[in-house]
């Protein structure tokens, strides 16, 4: 699959395991979140969570529970 934004993301480079914490808590989420307020490539990252459904891990700056908030959200206002 073919990502080119991905290579300008702030995780690039950081150890996966930050992005799959063991409970989607916001106390475990924390550093990914983090790191996900300041990348330029945030929006791109969020919206391809959101299209191929990833069900694991924090992208874009949100949990798989947060991610399914997000497109019920758009379902609605659809």
């Amino acid at each position: 699959m073919n990502l080119p934004w991905r290579s300008k993301a702030a995780c690039n480079g950081l150890a996966p395991d930050i992005f799959y914490p063991a409970t989607e808590d916001d106390a475990d989420a924390y550093e990914a979140k983090e790191i996900c307020a300041i990348c330029p490539v945030r929006e791109a990252c969020l919206e391809h969570a959101l299209a191929v459904r990833e069900k694991d891990g924090v992208w874009g700056g949100a949990t798989e529970r947060e991610r399914r908030r997000i497109i019920r959200q758009r379902r609605r206002t659809a």
